[in-house]
């Protein structure tokens, strides 16, 4: 990317494009999965997790009084791996195997390309939009979607609201700036009081707009929303924003569509937000307690039965990652978001 001239983004936009750009976007041009890659996600660290998921879809439907046609919804499937396990493990379970129509929705052509190779010969179908799903029982799994849309940053200073831009000049180098911004505005048009009792603001409309959608889509054809991500349970919204390349921390503002550039959500604001849209109720839970209720220590022991020392080791190195405190147990959480009359609460 290189402009002619010096421009300004909202830190969006920015996003965004670094992201996004069909052009030089990250997520357009690399595989950022693996060890090879930038970051490594759960489904990639051990199967055990997605079997887990696997397991709670099969109850969640039951929940659901085992409907006949049920859409499986996954949101960026990242290389496609879970989806993968998610289909091996549903092939035991014909009757819920021939009711699902398995979906991915997906921006990133690479990423479909990849998601495809992983996928063939399944009866997987690719969707760009998920409002044109076909109105039945619709259950979403986000996993580490939420955080990789682009979020928008305002801090209150002296009671004036200020929102954060980026300034990119010719030569490729960004800076941060910040403009007056009126915020009685942003909560007439979200119809939402997302600056009370904050002192600063960090959301994503994006991530709104696919709240919002779900929701429509939940209250009227029946469902749920599985929501896993990293983030913080407190009130007060903090600044998170970051950038990450060869699984290190970097600075945002250099190499512009070369680094993943993420932010940890605020549990509280899409609590709050779906409390708002109102008919909906949400259960949430960390990472270590949801899958430990899920039984994945008893399913390691399962498999790991009859391995050689080194096989055992890594299964329980690979479960560890995923469970230990230290680890991804307490900075992931699991929430759930459903119908206020579904009093389902597996894993939570």
């Amino acid at each position: 990317m290189k402009p002619k001239q010096k421009y300004n983004l909202t830190l969006d936009k920015f996003i965004n494009l670094s992201l996004y750009d069909n052009k030089f976007g990250y997520y357009m041009k690399k595989n950022p999965f693996g060890n090879k890659g930038d970051f490594i996600t759960a489904p990639n660290i051990s199967r055990l997790f997605s079997e887990m998921i696997a397991i709670w879809i099969l109850s969640f439907w039951q929940s659901l009084g085992c409907p006949k046609k049920f859409n499986l919804i996954e949101l960026g499937a990242g290389n496609g791996e879970m989806m993968k396990v998610l289909i091996e493990s549903f092939k035991n379970f014909p009757v819920f195997f021939k009711s699902c129509n398995f979906i991915i929705n997906e921006k990133s052509p690479l990423l479909k390309k990849i998601q495809k190779k992983t996928l063939v010969k399944t009866k997987t179908i690719w969707i760009s939009n998920i409002c044109k799903t076909k109105n039945i029982p619709s259950v979403f799994i986000a996993n580490e979607f939420f955080d990789a849309l682009p979020i928008k940053q305002f801090f209150k200073k002296e009671n004036q609201w200020f929102q954060k831009f980026v300034s990119i000049n010719h030569q490729n180098k960004g800076a941060f700036i910040n403009r007056k911004f009126n915020m009685n505005k942003l909560e007439k048009k979200l119809n939402f009081k997302i600056s009370k009792n904050q002192n600063f603001i960090e959301y994503s409309e994006l991530s709104f707009d696919y709240l919002k959608n779900i929701s429509k889509i939940i209250k009227k054809n029946d469902g749920g929303l599985l929501l896993i991500d990293y983030g913080y349970t407190q009130k007060r919204m903090k600044n998170t924003l970051q950038a990450i390349s060869k699984h290190k921390f970097v600075n945002i503002l250099d190499n512009i569509g070369d680094v993943d550039i993420t932010h940890n959500l605020s549990f509280e604001l899409f609590k709050n937000f779906v409390k708002k849209i109102g008919g909906l109720t949400n259960d949430l839970t960390t990472q270590r307690k949801f899958l430990i209720n899920m039984g994945i220590r008893e399913r390691a022991e399962i498999i790991s039965k009859n391995k050689n020392f080194l096989k055992k080791a890594d299964i329980y190195y690979r479960l560890e990652r995923l469970i230990d405190e230290k680890q991804m147990g307490n900075l992931f959480k699991f929430m759930l978001i459903k119908n206020n009359k579904n009093k389902f609460k597996l894993g939570f």
